[in-house]
Protein backbone atom coordinates (compact mmCIF):
# COMPACT_ATOMS: atom_id res chain seq x y z
CA UNK A 1 0.00 0.00 0.00
CA UNK A 2 1.36 3.58 -0.74
CA UNK A 3 -0.65 6.39 0.75
CA UNK A 4 -0.66 9.87 -0.19
CA UNK A 5 1.50 11.39 2.54
CA UNK A 6 -0.67 13.38 4.47
CA UNK A 7 -2.41 12.42 7.85
CA UNK A 8 -5.68 11.88 6.75
CA UNK A 9 -4.53 9.84 4.15
CA UNK A 10 -2.07 8.00 6.35
CA UNK A 11 -4.43 6.73 9.07
CA UNK A 12 -6.88 5.18 7.69
CA UNK A 13 -4.65 3.20 4.77
CA UNK A 14 -2.54 1.75 8.40
CA UNK A 15 -6.02 0.38 9.08
CA UNK A 16 -7.00 -1.16 5.79
CA UNK A 17 -3.52 -2.78 5.93
CA UNK A 18 -4.43 -4.41 9.26
CA UNK A 19 -7.99 -5.56 7.98
CA UNK A 20 -6.29 -6.80 4.57
CA UNK A 21 -3.71 -9.13 6.71
CA UNK A 22 -6.54 -9.99 9.05
CA UNK A 23 -8.09 -12.20 5.64
CA UNK A 24 -4.86 -13.53 5.73
CA UNK A 25 -3.16 -11.39 3.11
CA UNK A 26 0.57 -10.47 3.20
CA UNK A 27 1.02 -6.68 2.62
CA UNK A 28 3.44 -4.63 1.71
CA UNK A 29 3.12 -1.78 3.13
CA UNK A 30 5.14 1.42 1.69
CA UNK A 31 5.73 4.59 3.04
CA UNK A 32 8.00 7.62 1.71
CA UNK A 33 11.08 7.63 3.39
CA UNK A 34 10.50 11.46 4.31
CA UNK A 35 7.17 10.30 5.86
CA UNK A 36 9.00 7.82 7.73
CA UNK A 37 11.33 9.98 8.89
CA UNK A 38 9.03 12.66 10.05
CA UNK A 39 7.31 9.55 12.21
CA UNK A 40 10.19 8.74 13.51
CA UNK A 41 11.23 12.11 14.66
CA UNK A 42 7.67 12.33 16.23
CA UNK A 43 7.88 9.30 18.22
CA UNK A 44 11.55 9.02 19.12
CA UNK A 45 12.36 6.45 17.54
CA UNK A 46 15.64 5.82 15.04
CA UNK A 47 14.30 2.06 13.96
CA UNK A 48 10.69 2.82 13.89
CA UNK A 49 8.89 -0.45 12.20
CA UNK A 50 5.03 0.23 12.31
CA UNK A 51 3.55 -3.27 11.94
CA UNK A 52 6.20 -4.76 14.79
CA UNK A 53 3.28 -5.65 17.08
CA UNK A 54 1.42 -6.66 14.16
CA UNK A 55 3.39 -9.25 13.29
CA UNK A 56 3.71 -10.33 16.55
CA UNK A 57 0.24 -11.04 16.54
CA UNK A 58 0.39 -13.12 13.39
CA UNK A 59 -0.44 -10.44 10.81
CA UNK A 60 1.62 -11.08 7.60
CA UNK A 61 2.68 -7.27 6.93
CA UNK A 62 6.14 -6.13 5.81
CA UNK A 63 6.82 -2.66 6.43
CA UNK A 64 9.00 -0.79 3.34
CA UNK A 65 10.44 2.65 2.61
CA UNK A 66 10.39 4.57 -0.91
CA UNK A 67 12.03 7.83 -2.04
CA UNK A 68 9.97 10.17 -3.20
CA UNK A 69 12.97 11.87 -5.08
CA UNK A 70 13.84 14.55 -2.90
CA UNK A 71 16.91 14.26 -0.18
CA UNK A 72 14.97 14.03 2.94
CA UNK A 73 16.17 17.33 4.67
CA UNK A 74 14.26 18.85 1.42
CA UNK A 75 11.75 20.79 2.85
CA UNK A 76 8.35 19.71 1.15
CA UNK A 77 6.26 21.51 2.86
CA UNK A 78 8.02 25.39 2.08
CA UNK A 79 7.86 23.95 -1.25
CA UNK A 80 4.65 22.50 -1.87
CA UNK A 81 4.25 23.38 -6.01
CA UNK A 82 7.57 22.17 -6.75
CA UNK A 83 6.95 18.75 -4.61
CA UNK A 84 3.65 17.41 -5.67
CA UNK A 85 4.93 18.49 -9.43
CA UNK A 86 7.77 16.22 -8.95
CA UNK A 87 5.41 13.50 -7.45
CA UNK A 88 3.25 13.65 -10.35
CA UNK A 89 5.97 12.93 -12.81
CA UNK A 90 9.23 11.83 -11.02
CA UNK A 91 7.90 9.72 -8.31
CA UNK A 92 5.68 7.11 -10.64
CA UNK A 93 9.83 5.41 -11.35
CA UNK A 94 10.62 5.21 -8.39
CA UNK A 95 7.09 3.19 -7.59
CA UNK A 96 7.73 0.86 -10.97
CA UNK A 97 11.22 -0.38 -9.76
CA UNK A 98 10.05 -0.96 -6.23
CA UNK A 99 6.86 -3.10 -7.37
CA UNK A 100 9.02 -4.99 -10.26
CA UNK A 101 11.52 -5.67 -7.17
CA UNK A 102 8.95 -7.25 -5.24
CA UNK A 103 7.60 -9.11 -7.91
CA UNK A 104 10.42 -10.75 -8.88
CA UNK A 105 11.79 -11.19 -4.96
CA UNK A 106 8.25 -13.45 -4.51
CA UNK A 107 7.83 -14.60 -8.95
CA UNK A 108 5.30 -17.87 -6.97
CA UNK A 109 2.47 -15.44 -5.53
CA UNK A 110 -0.40 -13.83 -6.77
CA UNK A 111 0.36 -10.27 -6.67
CA UNK A 112 -2.12 -7.27 -6.57
CA UNK A 113 -1.83 -3.13 -5.98
CA UNK A 114 -3.49 -0.98 -3.54
CA UNK A 115 -3.02 2.77 -3.84
CA UNK A 116 -4.59 5.75 -2.99
CA UNK A 117 -6.91 7.21 -6.05
CA UNK A 118 -5.53 10.37 -5.45
CA UNK A 119 -2.27 8.87 -7.07
CA UNK A 120 -2.57 9.25 -10.83
CA UNK A 121 0.30 6.26 -12.08
CA UNK A 122 -1.31 2.76 -10.52
CA UNK A 123 -3.14 2.18 -13.48
CA UNK A 124 0.13 2.82 -15.86
CA UNK A 125 1.85 0.30 -13.09
CA UNK A 126 -0.61 -2.21 -13.23
CA UNK A 127 -0.78 -2.55 -16.45
CA UNK A 128 2.95 -3.32 -16.94
CA UNK A 129 2.97 -6.07 -13.96
CA UNK A 130 -0.27 -7.64 -14.88
CA UNK A 131 -1.34 -6.75 -11.43
CA UNK A 132 -5.27 -5.78 -10.17
CA UNK A 133 -5.55 -2.35 -9.43
CA UNK A 134 -7.70 -1.37 -5.95
CA UNK A 135 -8.14 2.30 -5.67
CA UNK A 136 -8.95 3.44 -1.73
CA UNK A 137 -10.70 7.08 -2.08
CA UNK A 138 -10.31 8.07 1.69
CA UNK A 139 -13.01 11.08 1.23
CA UNK A 140 -17.45 10.60 1.01
CA UNK A 141 -18.51 8.79 -1.91
CA UNK A 142 -20.18 12.40 -2.82
CA UNK A 143 -16.94 14.29 -3.49
CA UNK A 144 -16.11 10.78 -5.50
CA UNK A 145 -18.99 10.94 -7.56
CA UNK A 146 -18.89 14.58 -8.22
CA UNK A 147 -15.55 14.26 -9.80
CA UNK A 148 -16.14 10.85 -11.34
CA UNK A 149 -19.20 12.83 -13.30
CA UNK A 150 -16.62 15.75 -14.52
CA UNK A 151 -18.09 15.07 -18.09
CA UNK A 152 -21.78 15.91 -17.21
CA UNK A 153 -20.88 18.91 -14.90
CA UNK A 154 -18.56 20.15 -18.10
CA UNK A 155 -21.75 19.30 -20.20
CA UNK A 156 -24.11 21.50 -18.03
CA UNK A 157 -21.28 24.61 -17.83
CA UNK A 158 -20.42 23.70 -13.82
CA UNK A 159 -17.02 22.10 -14.35
CA UNK A 160 -15.19 25.17 -14.30
CA UNK A 161 -18.42 27.32 -12.55
CA UNK A 162 -18.06 30.80 -11.63
CA UNK A 163 -16.91 30.96 -8.17
CA UNK A 164 -20.19 33.18 -7.12
CA UNK A 165 -22.56 31.55 -9.21
CA UNK A 166 -25.41 29.18 -7.33
CA UNK A 167 -26.92 26.66 -9.16
CA UNK A 168 -28.45 23.45 -7.95
CA UNK A 169 -26.56 20.27 -9.65
CA UNK A 170 -29.35 17.40 -10.02
CA UNK A 171 -28.28 15.21 -12.58
CA UNK A 172 -25.08 13.53 -11.25
CA UNK A 173 -26.58 9.63 -10.68
CA UNK A 174 -26.84 9.25 -7.03
CA UNK A 175 -26.55 12.76 -5.95
CA UNK A 176 -30.07 13.91 -5.43
CA UNK A 177 -29.06 18.09 -5.41
CA UNK A 178 -25.77 19.75 -4.63
CA UNK A 179 -25.21 23.16 -5.35
CA UNK A 180 -22.71 24.93 -7.50
CA UNK A 181 -21.25 26.75 -3.78
CA UNK A 182 -20.99 23.78 -2.05
CA UNK A 183 -18.59 22.19 -5.14
CA UNK A 184 -14.75 21.37 -4.31
CA UNK A 185 -12.61 24.91 -4.91
CA UNK A 186 -10.38 22.95 -7.67
CA UNK A 187 -13.53 22.86 -9.95
CA UNK A 188 -14.42 26.39 -10.07
CA UNK A 189 -12.85 28.97 -12.25
CA UNK A 190 -10.42 30.14 -9.94
CA UNK A 191 -8.93 26.81 -8.76
CA UNK A 192 -8.38 25.85 -12.88
CA UNK A 193 -4.84 26.41 -12.28
CA UNK A 194 -4.35 24.71 -9.07
CA UNK A 195 -1.98 22.11 -8.24
CA UNK A 196 -4.89 20.14 -6.59
CA UNK A 197 -6.84 20.92 -9.46
CA UNK A 198 -4.08 19.03 -11.94
CA UNK A 199 -3.98 16.38 -9.78
CA UNK A 200 -7.42 15.29 -9.26
CA UNK A 201 -7.93 15.36 -13.05
CA UNK A 202 -5.40 13.03 -13.72
CA UNK A 203 -6.47 10.59 -10.35
CA UNK A 204 -10.10 10.31 -12.04
CA UNK A 205 -9.11 9.99 -15.62
CA UNK A 206 -7.05 6.57 -14.04
CA UNK A 207 -9.15 5.83 -11.24
CA UNK A 208 -11.62 4.15 -14.32
CA UNK A 209 -9.41 2.06 -15.05
CA UNK A 210 -9.47 0.01 -11.56
CA UNK A 211 -10.83 -2.76 -10.84
CA UNK A 212 -12.02 -2.46 -7.68
CA UNK A 213 -12.46 0.84 -5.40
CA UNK A 214 -12.67 1.03 -1.68
CA UNK A 215 -14.38 3.95 0.01
CA UNK A 216 -14.19 5.31 3.43
CA UNK A 217 -17.45 5.72 3.54
CA UNK A 218 -20.62 3.81 5.31
CA UNK A 219 -23.35 2.58 3.05
CA UNK A 220 -26.22 3.84 4.74
CA UNK A 221 -25.25 7.36 4.72
CA UNK A 222 -24.54 7.39 0.86
CA UNK A 223 -26.70 4.53 -0.20
CA UNK A 224 -28.01 6.38 -3.42
CA UNK A 225 -24.76 7.79 -4.28
CA UNK A 226 -22.96 4.07 -4.02
CA UNK A 227 -25.74 2.09 -5.56
CA UNK A 228 -25.15 4.46 -8.41
CA UNK A 229 -21.25 4.39 -8.62
CA UNK A 230 -21.52 0.54 -8.36
CA UNK A 231 -23.10 0.20 -11.96
CA UNK A 232 -20.48 1.46 -13.57
CA UNK A 233 -17.75 -0.17 -11.80
CA UNK A 234 -17.26 -2.75 -8.38
CA UNK A 235 -17.43 0.04 -5.43
CA UNK A 236 -17.16 -1.12 -1.80
CA UNK A 237 -18.09 1.19 1.27
CA UNK A 238 -15.97 -0.04 4.02
CA UNK A 239 -15.81 2.59 6.39
CA UNK A 240 -15.08 4.32 8.76
CA UNK A 241 -12.21 1.81 8.38
CA UNK A 242 -9.93 3.78 11.39
CA UNK A 243 -12.55 1.92 13.81
CA UNK A 244 -12.80 -1.14 12.59
CA UNK A 245 -12.27 -3.68 15.29
CA UNK A 246 -10.46 -6.04 13.40
CA UNK A 247 -6.87 -5.98 15.57
CA UNK A 248 -8.02 -2.49 16.89
CA UNK A 249 -5.94 -3.15 20.32
CA UNK A 250 -2.72 -3.22 18.56
CA UNK A 251 -0.58 -0.13 18.62
CA UNK A 252 0.34 1.19 15.03
CA UNK A 253 2.36 4.43 15.02
CA UNK A 254 0.18 7.16 12.29
CA UNK A 255 0.65 10.53 14.02
CA UNK A 256 3.20 12.72 12.09
CA UNK A 257 3.64 14.65 15.28
CA UNK A 258 4.34 14.10 18.86
CA UNK A 259 0.77 14.40 20.82
CA UNK A 260 -0.15 16.06 23.98
CA UNK A 261 -1.68 14.85 26.53
CA UNK A 262 -5.09 16.27 27.69
CA UNK A 263 -6.61 14.44 29.89
CA UNK A 264 -6.14 15.72 32.99
CA UNK A 265 -7.42 19.16 32.01
CA UNK A 266 -10.03 17.52 30.67
CA UNK A 267 -11.42 15.80 33.88
CA UNK A 268 -11.49 18.80 35.44
CA UNK A 269 -13.83 20.45 33.40
CA UNK A 270 -17.71 19.26 33.40
CA UNK A 271 -20.02 17.03 31.22
CA UNK A 272 -20.07 18.71 27.99
CA UNK A 273 -18.37 22.16 28.59
CA UNK A 274 -15.58 21.74 26.30
CA UNK A 275 -15.74 22.74 22.69
CA UNK A 276 -12.65 21.07 20.64
CA UNK A 277 -11.00 23.55 18.19
CA UNK A 278 -9.33 22.01 14.71
CA UNK A 279 -8.54 22.74 11.75
CA UNK A 280 -6.71 19.78 10.64
CA UNK A 281 -2.80 19.37 10.07
CA UNK A 282 -2.46 22.60 7.27
CA UNK A 283 -3.86 25.53 8.83
CA UNK A 284 -5.07 27.52 6.17
CA UNK A 285 -7.09 30.08 7.97
CA UNK A 286 -5.82 33.94 7.62
CA UNK A 287 -4.95 35.43 10.23
CA UNK A 288 -7.39 37.68 10.52
CA UNK A 289 -9.89 34.58 10.44
CA UNK A 290 -8.06 32.94 12.79
CA UNK A 291 -8.32 36.16 15.55
CA UNK A 292 -11.92 36.81 14.88
CA UNK A 293 -11.67 32.84 16.52
CA UNK A 294 -9.70 33.14 19.38
CA UNK A 295 -11.35 36.68 20.71
CA UNK A 296 -15.03 35.02 19.56
CA UNK A 297 -13.89 32.14 21.88
CA UNK A 298 -13.01 34.82 24.78
CA UNK A 299 -16.41 35.91 24.24
CA UNK A 300 -18.37 33.19 24.03
CA UNK A 301 -16.81 32.38 28.12
CA UNK A 302 -17.16 28.30 26.97
CA UNK A 303 -13.94 26.06 27.83
CA UNK A 304 -12.08 25.13 25.12
CA UNK A 305 -8.95 23.31 23.21
CA UNK A 306 -7.53 24.81 20.38
CA UNK A 307 -5.14 22.57 17.98
CA UNK A 308 -2.46 24.71 16.55
CA UNK A 309 0.36 23.84 14.92
CA UNK A 310 3.21 26.39 14.47
CA UNK A 311 4.96 24.69 12.01
CA UNK A 312 1.73 24.66 9.69
CA UNK A 313 0.87 28.75 10.40
CA UNK A 314 1.98 31.69 8.68
CA UNK A 315 3.15 33.53 11.00
CA UNK A 316 4.59 30.85 12.97
CA UNK A 317 2.13 32.23 16.11
CA UNK A 318 -1.48 33.53 14.30
CA UNK A 319 -2.95 33.80 17.44
CA UNK A 320 -3.57 37.00 18.84
CA UNK A 321 -0.26 38.13 21.33
CA UNK A 322 -2.44 38.49 24.49
CA UNK A 323 -4.38 35.65 23.73
CA UNK A 324 -2.79 32.86 26.24
CA UNK A 325 -2.29 35.23 28.34
CA UNK A 326 -6.01 36.25 28.61
CA UNK A 327 -7.57 31.94 28.42
CA UNK A 328 -6.13 31.51 31.83
CA UNK A 329 -7.91 28.37 32.59
CA UNK A 330 -10.66 28.59 30.24
CA UNK A 331 -8.36 26.83 27.09
CA UNK A 332 -6.18 24.83 26.48
CA UNK A 333 -3.90 25.64 23.37
CA UNK A 334 -1.60 22.56 21.90
CA UNK A 335 0.31 21.41 19.10
CA UNK A 336 -1.20 17.88 18.34
CA UNK A 337 -3.08 15.22 20.19
CA UNK A 338 -4.61 12.05 19.89
CA UNK A 339 -8.03 13.51 18.16
CA UNK A 340 -10.29 10.34 19.28
CA UNK A 341 -9.10 10.60 22.68
CA UNK A 342 -10.44 14.19 22.85
CA UNK A 343 -13.82 13.81 21.45
CA UNK A 344 -14.21 10.85 23.48
CA UNK A 345 -13.86 12.74 26.65
CA UNK A 346 -17.10 13.38 28.65
CA UNK A 347 -16.28 16.70 28.89
CA UNK A 348 -16.56 17.57 25.18
CA UNK A 349 -19.85 18.51 23.95
CA UNK A 350 -19.03 19.92 20.40
CA UNK A 351 -16.23 20.54 17.78
CA UNK A 352 -15.28 23.84 15.56
CA UNK A 353 -13.85 21.71 12.71
CA UNK A 354 -12.67 22.27 9.08
CA UNK A 355 -14.76 19.65 8.01
CA UNK A 356 -11.78 17.04 7.05
CA UNK A 357 -13.63 13.65 6.50
CA UNK A 358 -11.84 12.17 9.01
CA UNK A 359 -12.43 14.67 11.88
CA UNK A 360 -16.23 14.31 10.49
CA UNK A 361 -15.77 10.43 11.01
CA UNK A 362 -14.35 11.22 14.40
CA UNK A 363 -16.50 13.40 15.71
CA UNK A 364 -20.04 11.68 14.76
CA UNK A 365 -18.06 7.99 16.10
CA UNK A 366 -17.77 9.67 19.28
CA UNK A 367 -21.38 11.78 18.88
CA UNK A 368 -19.96 15.13 18.66
CA UNK A 369 -22.08 17.81 16.77
CA UNK A 370 -19.73 20.32 15.01
CA UNK A 371 -19.52 23.96 14.34
CA UNK A 372 -18.29 23.84 10.67
CA UNK A 373 -15.81 26.24 9.03
CA UNK A 374 -14.21 24.68 5.85
CA UNK A 375 -11.27 25.92 4.50
CA UNK A 376 -10.26 24.10 0.93
CA UNK A 377 -10.36 20.96 -0.54
CA UNK A 378 -13.27 18.58 -0.20
CA UNK A 379 -14.09 20.27 3.29
CA UNK A 380 -16.89 22.65 1.49
CA UNK A 381 -18.70 19.42 0.11
CA UNK A 382 -18.28 17.65 3.03
CA UNK A 383 -20.08 20.29 5.21
CA UNK A 384 -23.24 19.85 2.68
CA UNK A 385 -23.34 16.47 4.40
CA UNK A 386 -22.56 17.69 7.68
CA UNK A 387 -25.42 20.48 8.21
CA UNK A 388 -27.84 20.23 5.25
CA UNK A 389 -28.06 16.34 4.83
CA UNK A 390 -27.24 14.65 7.89
CA UNK A 391 -28.30 18.37 10.31
CA UNK A 392 -25.61 17.37 12.56
CA UNK A 393 -23.71 20.36 12.55
CA UNK A 394 -24.28 24.11 12.46
CA UNK A 395 -22.21 26.86 9.85
CA UNK A 396 -19.78 29.14 11.76
CA UNK A 397 -21.01 31.76 9.05
CA UNK A 398 -23.76 31.94 6.72
CA UNK A 399 -22.52 32.79 3.21
CA UNK A 400 -19.83 35.04 2.51
CA UNK A 401 -19.70 37.08 5.27
CA UNK A 402 -16.76 37.80 7.07
CA UNK A 403 -15.81 36.23 10.70
CA UNK A 404 -17.09 38.40 13.24
CA UNK A 405 -15.61 37.67 17.05
CA UNK A 406 -19.44 38.99 18.10
CA UNK A 407 -21.03 36.61 15.95
CA UNK A 408 -18.98 33.79 16.52
CA UNK A 409 -19.56 34.04 20.33
CA UNK A 410 -22.99 33.84 20.08
CA UNK A 411 -22.74 30.85 17.51
CA UNK A 412 -20.50 28.92 20.06
CA UNK A 413 -22.74 30.21 22.71
CA UNK A 414 -26.10 29.05 21.22
CA UNK A 415 -24.21 25.60 20.11
CA UNK A 416 -23.12 25.04 23.42
CA UNK A 417 -25.19 25.88 25.72
CA UNK A 418 -28.36 26.66 22.99
CA UNK A 419 -32.05 25.11 23.71
CA UNK A 420 -34.05 23.37 21.36
CA UNK A 421 -32.37 23.50 18.04
CA UNK A 422 -28.70 22.68 19.91
CA UNK A 423 -30.37 19.47 21.33
CA UNK A 424 -31.59 18.48 18.20
CA UNK A 425 -27.91 18.03 16.75
CA UNK A 426 -27.18 16.33 19.64
CA UNK A 427 -29.80 13.47 19.16
CA UNK A 428 -29.11 13.28 15.78
CA UNK A 429 -25.89 13.07 15.73
CA UNK A 430 -26.19 9.63 18.28
CA UNK A 431 -28.30 8.57 15.40
CA UNK A 432 -25.82 8.74 13.08
CA UNK A 433 -22.97 8.02 15.20
CA UNK A 434 -25.18 4.46 15.61
CA UNK A 435 -25.71 3.91 11.76
CA UNK A 436 -21.74 4.01 11.32
CA UNK A 437 -20.98 1.66 14.61
CA UNK A 438 -23.35 -0.73 13.61
CA UNK A 439 -22.19 -0.70 10.16
CA UNK A 440 -18.80 -2.14 11.45
CA UNK A 441 -20.27 -5.07 13.48
CA UNK A 442 -20.36 -8.30 12.64
CA UNK A 443 -23.38 -8.11 10.40
CA UNK A 444 -23.12 -5.02 9.62
CA UNK A 445 -22.67 -3.31 5.75
CA UNK A 446 -19.39 -2.02 6.13
CA UNK A 447 -18.26 -5.57 7.25
CA UNK A 448 -20.22 -7.73 4.63
CA UNK A 449 -19.22 -5.06 1.89
CA UNK A 450 -15.18 -5.68 2.93
CA UNK A 451 -15.99 -9.56 2.67
CA UNK A 452 -17.84 -9.06 -0.59
CA UNK A 453 -14.41 -7.08 -1.78
CA UNK A 454 -12.38 -9.84 -0.86
CA UNK A 455 -14.21 -12.63 -2.08
CA UNK A 456 -14.30 -10.45 -5.01
CA UNK A 457 -11.01 -10.14 -5.50
CA UNK A 458 -9.81 -13.80 -4.90
CA UNK A 459 -12.08 -14.87 -7.42
CA UNK A 460 -10.69 -12.66 -10.20
CA UNK A 461 -7.13 -13.42 -9.34
CA UNK A 462 -8.36 -17.45 -9.57
CA UNK A 463 -9.64 -16.22 -13.17
CA UNK A 464 -6.33 -15.24 -14.60
CA UNK A 465 -4.13 -18.21 -12.55
CA UNK A 466 -3.95 -20.80 -10.64
CA UNK A 467 -4.53 -20.50 -6.65
CA UNK A 468 -1.38 -19.39 -4.69
CA UNK A 469 -0.56 -17.11 -1.98
CA UNK A 470 -2.05 -13.67 -2.01
CA UNK A 471 0.81 -10.76 -1.35
CA UNK A 472 -0.09 -7.49 -1.41
CA UNK A 473 1.99 -4.48 -1.92
CA UNK A 474 0.29 -1.02 -0.57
Amino acid sequence: MISMPFQGHITPFVRLALNLASKGIVVTFVHLESIHQKLSKAHNHNHLDLFSDARQSGLGIRYATITDGFPLDYDRDLHPEKYWTSLLQVFPPYVDEFVGNIIRSDPLSQHFLVTDTVYGWPAAVATKYNLLNVAFWTSPALVFSLLYHLDLLKERGHFLCQDHVEEEINYVPGVKSVSTKDLMPYLKESGTGTLVHKIEMKAFEEVKKADFILHNSVYELESQTLSALNKLQPNYAVGPISFSKNFASLTVTTSLWSQSDCSEWLSSKPPGSVLYVSFGSFLQASQQVIQEIAYGLLLSQVNFIWVVREDAASPADPLPSEFRDEIKDKGLIIPWCDQIMVLSSPAVGGFLTHCGWNSVLESIWCGIPMICYPLDYDQLTNRKLVVDDWEIGVNLREGESAVDRKQVAEKIDKFMNGGAVSERHRQEVKKVSAILQNALESDGSSEANFDRFINDLKAKLAANSEETPLSLIV
